[in-house]
């Protein structure tokens, strides 16, 4: 199975090249990939001790952080090596301060992963929420370097509790330890077996709980939010914005809008600002520009979103319109923003916890976010007390980092593993 698997691998790499020719992002996927190992090798000498961190992409990034941030600091003479599958995580943290080597991560392939692991020679390997590459986890094992899956979350319909999921139930056998999100995957793995498993919740809400504690001032934010009331929509996809554009378009000038779009194009951002009829300014045209005068700003540029949130009355979370998948709530959630999300959200528990709570809601259409967004921009007392629901959900959810830095250090204080 794992040679089939290697050679579906190398059908798909041959296509990706291909495709790469016609797509931006597909051409930083394949190109990227192409000095890694060079790269690597200028970065990490076989003297060091790594501590290997694998994300998908910028979300998976921000769950890891806390516990990156606190292995630097349990272990200050390892370096930390950071790969990522997506551009859209690489690209934006390629140059970040809190890992010495930031790189693709090769295709799965046996080759590369025998490869990586040589080079990289990690103390130990984390994988986070979602990520489940088998040559690299099989090569792990069968070199007997712990590895351990942060804030994981299983869902019934994986293939690792499917009846011809053998194979991928023996994969995970390459993990020392999964800390998981919920019970529901606590019980979950158990099912097929695994016992070495802890609910540690999950890191991000530690992550966005630091963010209290940075300067999170805007003065261009400041200076355009005008003392108004100010609707934050943030990591927006197509489906997202008409909505949206619907409700700003009608919308009286007591209200300012900020839209920050997931996906930075240029044509397509022209396209929103051309269907808004309300002042509009973009941040890479905004020099010069009395910022008072607009009643929408288009964030066209990374970076700025969670500081942004801090300005927020009302938050509108994108991705549940359509089928990107619903982006992180618990940004607006720490600074105690009311939030709004599209109707596709059963997968994300923070979601659906939050909810349950009050401290969001759910739209399908342009009448029922006309609906909400009045009622929490109408009631002041509504828009605040949903905002609170939404500070303590994070309060309430915190810690996920020290089950997990408490379990490796006790797990190497029994002599389980060497660090």
């Amino acid at each position: 199975m794992q040679t089939l698997y290697t050679i579906l691998v190398h059908i798909s790499a041959f296509f990706l090249k291909i495709a790469a020719l016609f797509s931006p992002k597909l051409k930083l996927f394949v190109n990227g990939r192409k000095e890694v190992f060079s790269k690597l090798a200028s970065q990490i000498s076989s003297q060091d001790k790594t501590i290997w961190f694998h994300c998908a992409s910028l979300g998976e990034y921000e769950q890891g952080l806390p516990v990156m941030k606190a292995l630097r600091k349990e272990f200050p003479n390892h370096k930390i090596v950071l790969t990522f599958f997506s551009p859209s995580g690489y690209e934006v943290k390629k140059n970040t301060p809190e890992a010495d080597a930031v790189c693709y991560l090769p295709l799965d392939t046996k080759r590369n992963a025998e490869k990586w692991i040589e080079a990289v020679h990690p103390s130990y390997a984390f994988f986070i929420k979602y990520e489940f590459w088998p040559n690299y986890l099989l090569t792990l094992n069968e070199r007997q370097i712990p590895t351990f899956l942060i804030s994981g979350l299983f869902r019934k319909n994986q293939v690792f509790f499917k009846p011809y999921g053998k194979w991928m139930r023996n994969v995970l056998r390459s993990f020392h330890y999964f800390f998981v999100q919920n019970e529901t995957s606590e019980n979950l793995l158990k099912s097929i077996g695994f016992t070495n498993v802890a609910i540690s919740g999950d890191t991000r809400f530690d992550r966005v709980s630091q963010q209290l504690e940075q300067d999170n001032t805007l003065d261009f934010i400041e200076k355009f939010k005008n003392n108004k009331l100010c609707v934050v929509a943030g990591s927006t996809w197509a489906e997202d914005e008409e909505l949206l554009i619907d409700y700003i378009n009608a919308d009286p000038d007591t209200v300012n809008f900020i839209i920050a779009p997931h996906q930075i194009n240029l044509e397509n951002i022209k396209k929103t600002q051309e269907k808004i009829t309300r002042n509009v300014v973009l941040y890479s045209e905004m020099k010069n520009k009395k910022l008072s005068e607009y009643n929408v700003f288009i964030v066209d540029t990374i970076g700025l979103l969670t500081k942004i949130y801090s300005y927020a009355d009302i938050a509108y979370v994108g991705g549940g319109m359509g089928t990107a998948g619903l982006h992180n709530i618990l940004e607006p959630a720490a600074f105690g923003v009311p939030i709004i999300i599209g109707k596709n959200f059963q997968k994300f528990p923070e979601a659906v916890a939050l909810k349950s709570n009050g401290g969001l809601y759910s739209i399908s259409s342009k009448n029922e976010l006309r609906a909400v967004a009045d009622m929490l921009v109408q009631k002041e007392n509504k828009r605040k007390n949903t905002g609170k629901i939404s500070k303590d959900f994070i309060a309430d959810n915190k810690g996920a980092t020290a089950v997990i830095i408490n379990h490796i250090i006790e797990l190497k204080t029994q002599s389980v593993f060497e660090i």
